[in-house]
């Protein structure tokens, strides 16, 4: 069966893609468009053209399998040309989504209607890319070029009211008659003089070609958010040529620009994570087959920051939540967190007070163990001690209905430690959120040796309901992502009394892309966390920062000394002090290079990462990218740890290692996976 179709209703000619699951635009999809805008513009008896899709959503996107293999014509632009060329107005008739290809598809289109759910955008910066097929020059001539750059350059899609409102849209149509509205919208601009054709107006680019200074005002005010990629600035630079060249000039500039990226690491990189974050969510050893265990309320034990946190990911998505805490206190504290933290989401607009409401009538808090028992879940969120952590596996085994399952947020813990302690190893896993919990999007899920596949694909899908990316982990110590992070703070360490200054790590660190360095994350969170004065023995740097007072940015000085806008700068009284560690170490004193630094902190990180795969603790390479990502600001334009090693190429990373042994010490070891393939001249991916 063709993925392409005409209907004639009456003089109207209605072309249909039925591609599953998002209507990409393969070669079949392109070739059959371009087929029936021939056949419409070649027939006297047809006055206008509605193209349309079946299944959930219109055009989604180029079929992104097809990059990086041979060209087969027609091409995505010259099927958008073809298009806009056609002689009779063509409309778009747009639900679900009309992304990348889609919207280009649907920019190409003289009208464009749109059912009030439909989502429209140019998300190819997050592949390293820009739009390819006259993207960058339509829009901004349909839409305005504050919005255009906006669009390009986040990525980010506007809503039906929104594109309704800058122009990009000409209708709404009915949520449930949009083949229907489309054909009498065809009907109506076939009836008019002449129809608008997006490449030759000049109506919305005319006020920033009278003041330019908004390209220059737009990267400025989105500096961080283009630090480091190449793809924004190419966006930027493309839609500038919208404003400043003819449109055939902006098209060849356009082209030019996305083959460099297409070609660049960098958008490789980034296309790899796109494909690597659906393959996380393929768990190997359970057959397709498996139930799943009906979720219909969880509970929470422990109102902190992390309890609340994950509470509100169940209760944003609609699903009951019993928390529990010891004291009324904390309880109390607890739910009011969370309120005003929904209440701070519904300012910025981000929800209705209704929503909030909504909510919050979800939550049921309590100070009884036993109000758990109906809940399918339950997960643990209470302080990181074994012994802590076993009571309450014990106490909830004998209270928790059978059947559910028993969840630990232990970042760092033996999960089949506390399986033990129950009757049911086997409904027991780890599910380790990280903070802020309601905003950070990856999830260790902790695949304990007794969890059941039952568990685990209920786990995994739940993961997905409540917007989270989630990686399958086996039993270690610190898992897959802080297990990695141990030996990269190790190093950093040990740098400090080398020689080389906090701030020279952190730039090292923050150059190559990563939010910030291990020193402004240790104060932003806090150098008290653990920590207590009864317990402080003046032995690490860190003990005497706290004993000074200075436990981060919260008190105002930490590493560094901080503003009154918590900006940090280097502190002399910090320096002093690594100064008296260093000479209490024997240590030799030198400068470091920043690549050495990075050598030193990344290479090691590799290493533990392929100790991880050796070990089988996590599925794939790419899952440990995912989580990296994710969870830790690994800079994304380079892939994650593991693809970035594949990038400098093993050997590198392998010749690095050997080079750095005496300063990593005798209790390094290099990874036998890693030297092998090494060897070999393979990679991870």
């Amino acid at each position: 069966m063709s993925v392409i179709t005409t209907q004639r209703v009456g003089d109207i000619l209605v072309i249909i893609s039925d591609n599953p699951p998002v209507n990409a635009l393969g070669h079949a999809v392109r070739a059959g468009l371009a087929a029936a805008i021939s056949e419409a513009a070649g027939d006297d008896g047809i006055k206008a053209v509605v193209i349309r899709c079946d299944g959930r959503t219109f055009f989604a996107g180029a079929d992104i399998t097809e990059f990086g293999k041979p060209p087969l014509a027609p091409s995505l632009p010259d099927v958008v040309d073809a298009i806009e060329q056609c002689p009779k107005p063509v409309v778009a008739a747009i639900h679900g989504t009309a992304l990348g290809g889609g919207l280009e598809v649907a920019l190409g289109c003289h009208y464009r209607i749109v059912v009030p759910s439909a989502r429209l955008g140019l998300p190819e910066v997050k592949l390293g890319l820009l739009p390819g097929a006259g993207g960058t020059q339509r829009l901004p001539r349909v839409a305005g070029v504050a919005d255009a750059l906006s669009m390009i350059v986040t990525g980010d899609p506007v809503d039906a009211a929104r594109a309704m409102e800058i122009g990009l849209v000409d209708r709404l149509a009915g949520a449930d008659t949009l083949a229907e509205d489309a054909i009498a919208f065809a009907r109506d601009v076939a009836a008019r003089a002449g129809h608008p054709v997006s490449s030759l107006r000049t109506d919305r680019i005319a006020e920033a070609a009278n003041h330019p200074q908004v390209f220059d005002k737009f990267i400025a005010e989105n500096a961080r958010r283009l630090k480091g990629f190449d793809a924004p600035k190419a966006c930027v630079e493309a839609v500038r040529a919208a404003v400043d060249r003819p449109f055939d000039e902006g098209i060849r500039l356009e082209r030019e620009l996305f083959m460099k990226l297409v070609s660049g690491t960098q958008s490789k990189a980034m296309r790899h994570l796109f494909f690597a974050e659906r393959q996380a969510a393929k768990i190997d050893g359970i057959p397709a087959d498996t139930p799943m265990i009906d979720i219909a309320r969880v509970g929470i034990l422990g109102a902190g920051t992390m309890g609340g946190g994950i509470a509100m990911n169940f209760l944003s998505a609609g699903l009951p939540v019993t928390l529990v805490e010891r004291e009324q206190a904390a309880l109390d504290r607890g739910v009011a967190t969370i309120r005003k933290n929904y209440e701070r989401t519904a300012a910025r607009g981000r929800m209705t007070a209704e929503q909030v409401e909504a909510a919050m009538v979800l939550l049921t808090p309590t100070l009884a163990y036993e109000d758990l028992a109906d809940c399918d879940l339950v997960i643990e969120a209470v302080f990181e001690l074994m012994e802590i952590k076993k009571e309450v596996f014990r106490r909830l085994d004998a209270i928790v209905k059978p059947g559910a399952i028993l969840a630990s947020n232990t970042s760092y813990l033996d999960i089949d430690e506390m399986a033990a302690e129950t009757k049911r190893p086997e409904a027991v896993v780890g599910l380790h959120f990280f903070s802020p919990a309601n905003i950070m999007r990856l999830l260790e899920v902790v695949r304990g040796a007794r969890t059941s596949p039952s568990v685990l694909k209920t786990v995994m899908a739940l993961a997905k309901k409540i917007g989270k990316i989630a990686v399958v982990s086996g039993v270690c110590p610190g898992f897959i992502g802080n297990r990695m992070l141990r030996p990269r703070q190790t190093e950093a360490q040990k740098l400090l009394l080398e020689g080389a200054s906090p701030w020279e790590v952190d730039v090292a660190l923050t150059e190559f892309g990563f939010p910030m360095g291990p020193f402004q994350m240790a104060d932003l969170a806090g150098l008290d966390l653990g920590w207590t004065a009864e317990g402080s023995t003046s032995s690490t740097i860190r003990e005497v920062l706290c004993e000074r007072g200075r436990r981060g940015q919260k008190t105002g000085s930490g590493f560094y000394d901080y503003d009154d806008n918590r900006r940090g700068s280097p502190s002399p009284e910090t320096e002093a002090i690594i100064a008296e560690f260093a000479a209490k170490s024997g240590a030799p004193q030198r400068k470091f290079s920043t690549d050495e630094i990075r050598e030193r902190l990344l290479y090691p990180m590799i290493n533990e990462g392929a100790k991880i795969l050796e070990e089988g603790m996590a599925q794939r390479a790419s899952d440990i990218d995912i989580v990296w990502l994710n969870g830790y600001g690994w800079p994304a334009f380079t892939g994650g740890p593991m693809f970035w090693a594949d990038t400098i190429g093993l050997k590198t990373v392998l010749d690095g290692l050997e080079r750095q042994a005496d300063a990593l010490g005798p209790d390094f070891t290099v990874s036998a996976l890693l030297r092998r393939k090494a060897d070999a001249g393979e990679n991870f991916n």
